[in-house]
């Protein structure tokens, strides 16, 4: 019979673990602190260990570190109601078996029991860190599986394929993968294979030599090269060309390349993290993408959520937004409880960018510190607020604009006012995004968009966009 203790100051908590544990089995003490549970320790030494991190007399985490430290063979596994990216990655750094955010299924921690059981063994203790702050925001149940494999991946080097629509936030995982793994030190260097030419791929990532081919008047390194100790970001991998692909997985394989032009083997010392919002199983049915470079890239697979699969965590991004906002010379905004709830009922199909974008345009435009639930609605639906198409760009948008505005007001597609109508949709959030970008000064905005300042002003009237901006 193995011994468990688990260590939580909710009552309800211990009484419903423990009888799970017994059930499946285990001989389980319980503490309500850290110091019964130190009492505990001192006389028997369980197999396993059960641990909350907020509790009455400390940290849960920093204690586990420290018993860690005196029984490295003990297995921990941590409870927490702190359900950030900071808390998961901060139970993977102390060696814990397992993070498991509350509210948590009881079956999924008994198999974890059951497992360190197994293994015996804690997962390699890495060093202290502080906390970075990084750009993670999100407690949802979907977040919180995102955060585990990201504290899973921080102790090794293998590759990660980040999933998920456009706007998610699918590089800012690769950068905390980056930041909180052991090649922090080294450089992040990221590549967009939609925005380079083809022909010049290869090129951007492995390098050339003087005169490879015209326009070649001196060496450069590619982005292999750049990120040399660190994490090469290879974003949008399924628009990668298939003969750029083939060189990809030589690379891959191998652990060396040569630049273009060049005859000289050189290292790839990387960590390479990639990013689609594509199906890159349907590609590779289609032959768009190897199958062979698919499975070397797949190796630890991330799905991000898009926004309107965690609407909990709509509220806590949008203040977040709003506060950085206040930090870029913006006015301060506050959302009342009614606007969160319009925008928890939006799907948001720009995902986070949308939501960032709104909440700066939000920051300038809004007439009152206090915002309420009709002018989110105003900002979301609105004419003039061109639809969201962030898989396939502006040209698809407009199209949509079109079918909605035929749905809509049929006549306008033969009155002689489409033009003017899209061209104002687009317009107008071009305008407002201008604005925000330069914390509602016109003339700043007007020199950027190359207007002249009593254009935009005209503009401003004729398109009803108020501001409260310095001239």
């Amino acid at each position: 019979m193995s011994r468990i203790l688990v260590v939580d100051d909710d009552a309800a908590i211990r009484t419903v673990v423990a009888q799970a544990l017994r059930r499946a089995g285990h001989d389980v003490q319980t503490a309500e602190t850290l110091a019964q549970a130190d009492r505990i320790l001192a006389t028997r030494v369980p197999d396993v260990l059960v641990t909350d991190v907020v509790l009455p007399d400390g940290d849960g985490i920093a204690r586990a570190q420290e018993i860690g430290e005196r029984l490295p063979q003990l297995p921990i596994i941590i409870l927490s109601a702190q359900n950030t990216l900071t808390t998961a990655v901060r139970a993977a750094e102390v060696g814990a078996y397992e993070y498991l955010p509350k509210p948590f299924d009881l079956d999924d921690l008994t198999r974890a029991v059951a497992g360190a059981l197994a293994r015996h063994a804690a997962m390699p203790q890495r060093g202290e860190g502080e906390d970075p702050a990084l750009p993670l925001i999100g407690r949802s149940p979907a977040m919180q599986d995102v955060y585990r494999i990201i504290a899973r991946v921080l102790s090794n080097d293998l590759t990660v394929l980040i999933s998920g629509e456009s706007g998610t936030g699918k590089e800012l995982v690769a950068r905390a993968i980056h930041d909180l793994g052991g090649r922090r030190a080294a450089p992040f260097v990221a590549i967009n294979m939609a925005a380079i030419p083809r022909e010049l791929i290869e090129a951007e990532l492995f390098g050339h030599e003087r005169g490879a081919f015209t326009g070649a008047g001196q060496r450069n390194a590619g982005r292999f090269e750049q990120a040399a100790g660190g994490t090469l970001f290879l974003d949008e991998i399924g628009d990668m060309p298939m003969e750029a692909q083939t060189r990809l997985l030589r690379v891959l394989q191998s652990g060396e390349f040569t630049t273009v032009g060049g005859a000289r083997t050189l290292r790839a010392d990387v960590r390479v993290v990639a990013a689609t919002n594509r199906d890159l199983v349907q590609q590779v049915a289609s032959g768009q993408f190897r199958e062979d470079l698919f499975y070397r890239l797949n190796v630890v697979p991330v799905a991000l959520p898009a926004l309107r699969d965690r609407r909990q965590d709509i509220p806590l991004l949008a203040r977040h937004f709003l506060d950085s906002a206040v930090a870029q010379g913006l006015p301060r905004r506050q959302l009342s409880d009614a606007a969160e709830a319009a925008l928890a009922a939006h799907d948001w199909p720009g995902n986070v960018r949308e939501l960032e974008n709104l909440m700066r345009r939000l920051a300038v435009l809004a007439r009152d510190e206090l915002v309420d639930a009709a002018t989110i609605r105003d900002l979301l639906g609105a004419p003039g607020t061109i639809p969201d198409a962030p898989d396939t760009g502006i040209a698809e948008a407009v199209r949509h604009l079109v079918e909605r505005i035929a749905r809509e007001r049929p006549g306008a597609l033969d009155d002689g006012t489409l033009y003017d109508r899209v061209i104002g949709e687009v317009e107008r959030p071009l305008i407002e995004t201008m604005l925000a970008r330069h914390a509602g000064n016109q003339l700043r905005a007007a020199r950027a968009l190359g207007l002249n300042r009593n254009t935009l002003r005209k503009r401003l009237d004729t398109l009803g966009i108020s501001t409260r901006g310095d001239d």
